[in-house]
């Protein structure tokens, strides 16, 4: 998936109305999808269960994006189907592990126009940081500042992060690791974003979390296709 192909599935996404409701996006559609990384390690790269559905279900109604489908596509790191899709997603507790064709393909994939969100279940962070380093060794994961237009999307987060679940206390941090002068990797840190994009009766959240949480997601979303 070349940059240009990106750009031109973003102009799509913004300009084409949504179609009804279907079943997971094909590859290749021209209907938004996100690709959910099946992640080797032994973490639980399949949790936020209900989170990316109701992303999807969000981005047709309050964004007018073309969600031909509100269920998730998943796809393992090294796959080649991973070049379909235009935004990634990625989330755990446990070990995450790319081996070295992953960590290349995953390497093509983003340096090509992909854009991947990790959102830290509060456990990821050590191997997350350690695995992108075969995949960018040149590049760190820095903190990202309030200033970034991420923040200031669809909806202004002037104060960053929205904090959804408390860990150790910690504020609610974003960083990123920019590549050729492109944004490839967001991660969210003790925030719980995914969390928060979870169906009401998963862990209870109250509406205006939930509301934070899924306005951030959105802004999110926002920033990958249109940058």
């Amino acid at each position: 998936m070349s940059r240009l192909v990106t750009l031109s599935l973003a102009a799509a996404l913004v300009l084409t109305s949504a179609p009804a409701e279907a079943e997971v996006v094909p590859p290749g559609a021209r209907a938004f999808g996100i690709a959910r990384l099946k992640y080797g390690g032994g973490g639980d790269w399949y949790e936020d269960r209900t989170s990316l559905s109701n992303l999807l279900r969000a981005a047709r109604e309050r964004a007018a994006l073309p969600v031909a489908g509100t269920a998730e596509a998943v796809v393992e790191p090294g796959s080649a189907a991973l070049f379909q899709y235009p935004f990634a997603f990625a989330c755990g507790h446990g070990n995450i592990k790319f081996t070295s064709t992953e960590a290349v393909n995953l390497r093509r994939y983003l340096s090509a126009g992909g854009f991947l969100w990790v959102d830290d279940d509060f456990g990821i962070d050590t191997s997350f940081r350690r695995e992108m380093k075969k995949v960018f060794p040149e590049d760190s994961l820095v903190e990202l500042p309030f200033s970034h237009p991420i923040f200031h999307g669809l909806y202004e987060f002037p104060g960053g992060l929205p904090k959804v679940h408390e860990h150790d206390g910690s504020p609610a941090l974003a960083f990123g690791i920019v590549h050729d002068g492109r944004l490839v990797v967001f991660y969210s840190y003790d925030s719980d974003l995914g969390d928060g994009l979870e169906d009401e009766d998963v862990h209870h959240d109250p509406p205006e979390k939930r509301e934070a949480a899924l306005r951030m997601a959105l802004n999110i979303v926002h920033y990958a296709l249109t940058h």
